[in-house]
Protein backbone atom coordinates (compact mmCIF):
# COMPACT_ATOMS: atom_id res chain seq x y z
CA UNK A 1 0.00 0.00 0.00
CA UNK A 2 1.43 3.87 -0.57
CA UNK A 3 0.62 7.01 -0.66
CA UNK A 4 0.55 8.83 -3.60
CA UNK A 5 1.49 12.69 -4.06
CA UNK A 6 0.88 14.60 -7.24
CA UNK A 7 -0.36 17.77 -8.66
CA UNK A 8 -1.52 18.97 -5.45
CA UNK A 9 -3.63 15.70 -4.30
CA UNK A 10 -3.05 12.73 -2.51
CA UNK A 11 -4.74 9.37 -3.25
CA UNK A 12 -4.48 6.68 -0.82
CA UNK A 13 -6.67 3.39 -2.64
CA UNK A 14 -9.55 5.17 -3.58
CA UNK A 15 -9.52 7.98 -1.56
CA UNK A 16 -8.72 11.30 -2.94
CA UNK A 17 -8.07 15.01 -1.07
CA UNK A 18 -6.61 18.06 -2.38
CA UNK A 19 -3.24 19.33 -0.56
CA UNK A 20 -0.76 21.91 -0.15
CA UNK A 21 2.96 21.74 -1.16
CA UNK A 22 5.81 23.24 -1.18
CA UNK A 23 6.16 26.70 -2.14
CA UNK A 24 8.16 26.06 -4.73
CA UNK A 25 6.30 23.05 -6.53
CA UNK A 26 8.23 19.46 -6.14
CA UNK A 27 11.39 18.67 -7.01
CA UNK A 28 14.58 17.06 -6.20
CA UNK A 29 15.59 18.82 -2.76
CA UNK A 30 19.15 19.74 -2.85
CA UNK A 31 19.10 22.43 0.44
CA UNK A 32 17.57 23.29 3.85
CA UNK A 33 14.94 25.81 3.11
CA UNK A 34 14.55 25.59 -0.25
CA UNK A 35 10.80 25.12 0.01
CA UNK A 36 10.52 22.61 -2.03
CA UNK A 37 8.72 19.68 -1.58
CA UNK A 38 10.77 16.89 -2.28
CA UNK A 39 10.58 14.72 -4.96
CA UNK A 40 10.51 10.26 -4.04
CA UNK A 41 9.85 7.29 -1.96
CA UNK A 42 9.42 7.71 1.59
CA UNK A 43 8.41 5.73 4.79
CA UNK A 44 6.48 6.91 7.39
CA UNK A 45 8.43 6.99 10.45
CA UNK A 46 6.40 8.43 13.17
CA UNK A 47 2.86 10.01 13.89
CA UNK A 48 3.23 12.97 16.39
CA UNK A 49 0.27 14.99 17.94
CA UNK A 50 -1.40 17.29 20.45
CA UNK A 51 -3.37 15.07 22.86
CA UNK A 52 -5.40 18.57 23.55
CA UNK A 53 -6.40 19.12 20.27
CA UNK A 54 -6.62 15.48 19.10
CA UNK A 55 -8.83 13.48 21.37
CA UNK A 56 -8.97 10.08 19.63
CA UNK A 57 -6.20 8.77 17.19
CA UNK A 58 -6.10 5.54 16.18
CA UNK A 59 -2.70 4.36 14.57
CA UNK A 60 -0.58 1.45 14.07
CA UNK A 61 2.40 3.62 13.47
CA UNK A 62 4.51 4.96 16.80
CA UNK A 63 2.57 7.76 18.42
CA UNK A 64 4.65 10.41 20.05
CA UNK A 65 2.98 13.59 22.12
CA UNK A 66 3.69 16.85 21.32
CA UNK A 67 4.50 18.89 24.03
CA UNK A 68 6.06 22.59 24.94
CA UNK A 69 9.43 20.81 25.19
CA UNK A 70 10.05 18.81 21.66
CA UNK A 71 11.21 20.76 18.51
CA UNK A 72 12.68 19.72 15.32
CA UNK A 73 16.50 20.27 14.76
CA UNK A 74 16.95 22.04 11.63
CA UNK A 75 20.39 23.41 12.18
CA UNK A 76 22.88 21.79 10.02
CA UNK A 77 25.55 22.45 12.78
CA UNK A 78 24.36 20.24 15.08
CA UNK A 79 24.69 16.75 15.58
CA UNK A 80 20.85 16.62 16.46
CA UNK A 81 19.98 17.93 12.39
CA UNK A 82 16.56 16.86 11.32
CA UNK A 83 15.69 14.69 14.52
CA UNK A 84 13.19 16.12 17.44
CA UNK A 85 14.94 17.41 20.47
CA UNK A 86 13.82 18.41 23.43
CA UNK A 87 14.14 22.30 24.10
CA UNK A 88 15.28 24.97 25.52
CA UNK A 89 17.80 23.32 22.53
CA UNK A 90 21.43 24.81 21.86
CA UNK A 91 21.02 25.03 18.00
CA UNK A 92 17.89 26.04 15.91
CA UNK A 93 15.11 24.34 16.21
CA UNK A 94 11.28 24.73 14.79
CA UNK A 95 8.89 24.47 17.53
CA UNK A 96 6.07 21.57 17.04
CA UNK A 97 3.83 22.97 19.86
CA UNK A 98 2.10 26.08 17.53
CA UNK A 99 -0.75 28.03 18.23
CA UNK A 100 -1.98 27.46 15.10
CA UNK A 101 -2.86 23.98 14.27
CA UNK A 102 -0.79 22.89 11.63
CA UNK A 103 0.87 20.89 13.84
CA UNK A 104 -2.04 19.10 15.50
CA UNK A 105 -0.92 16.02 13.94
CA UNK A 106 2.16 15.40 12.47
CA UNK A 107 3.46 11.85 9.99
CA UNK A 108 6.93 12.14 9.73
CA UNK A 109 8.68 10.93 6.75
CA UNK A 110 12.47 9.96 6.62
CA UNK A 111 13.42 12.10 4.21
CA UNK A 112 17.12 12.81 4.65
CA UNK A 113 17.68 10.87 7.72
CA UNK A 114 19.14 7.19 6.68
CA UNK A 115 21.95 8.54 6.33
CA UNK A 116 20.94 12.18 7.33
CA UNK A 117 23.21 14.51 5.02
CA UNK A 118 23.83 18.05 6.13
CA UNK A 119 22.17 20.83 4.71
CA UNK A 120 20.14 18.87 2.43
CA UNK A 121 16.68 19.25 4.38
CA UNK A 122 14.67 18.55 6.92
CA UNK A 123 11.89 18.34 8.65
CA UNK A 124 9.40 16.42 5.72
CA UNK A 125 5.81 16.21 7.20
CA UNK A 126 2.47 15.61 6.04
CA UNK A 127 0.62 17.86 8.74
CA UNK A 128 -2.32 20.00 8.65
CA UNK A 129 -3.12 22.64 6.08
CA UNK A 130 -3.53 26.10 6.48
CA UNK A 131 -6.36 28.07 5.12
CA UNK A 132 -7.13 28.45 1.63
CA UNK A 133 -4.54 25.62 0.73
CA UNK A 134 -1.45 27.96 1.09
CA UNK A 135 1.71 26.47 0.37
CA UNK A 136 4.36 25.00 3.17
CA UNK A 137 7.82 25.62 2.89
CA UNK A 138 8.23 21.53 2.02
CA UNK A 139 5.59 19.68 3.58
CA UNK A 140 2.74 17.91 2.66
CA UNK A 141 -0.45 19.35 3.89
CA UNK A 142 -4.36 17.90 4.28
CA UNK A 143 -7.35 18.79 6.31
CA UNK A 144 -7.24 17.61 10.04
CA UNK A 145 -10.05 15.09 9.14
CA UNK A 146 -8.38 13.51 6.18
CA UNK A 147 -5.23 13.41 8.09
CA UNK A 148 -6.61 11.78 11.16
CA UNK A 149 -8.84 9.28 8.25
CA UNK A 150 -5.37 8.00 6.77
CA UNK A 151 -3.51 7.58 9.80
CA UNK A 152 -6.34 5.45 10.74
CA UNK A 153 -5.90 3.11 7.78
CA UNK A 154 -1.84 2.95 7.16
CA UNK A 155 1.01 1.59 8.61
CA UNK A 156 4.77 1.52 9.26
CA UNK A 157 4.75 -0.33 5.82
CA UNK A 158 2.86 2.60 3.93
CA UNK A 159 5.35 3.85 1.37
CA UNK A 160 4.70 8.08 0.41
CA UNK A 161 5.35 8.33 -3.28
CA UNK A 162 5.85 12.38 -4.19
CA UNK A 163 6.07 12.47 -7.87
Amino acid sequence: MHILVKNKFLYYKDYKVKCAIGKRGINIKKKEGDLITPRGTFKVQSVLYRKDRVKKLKSNINKIIITKKIGWCDDSKSRKYNKLVKIPFDYSYEKLHKTNNTYDIILVLDYNMNPIKKNKGSAIFIHVIKKKYSATKGCVAVKKKDLIKLIGQIDKKTIVKII
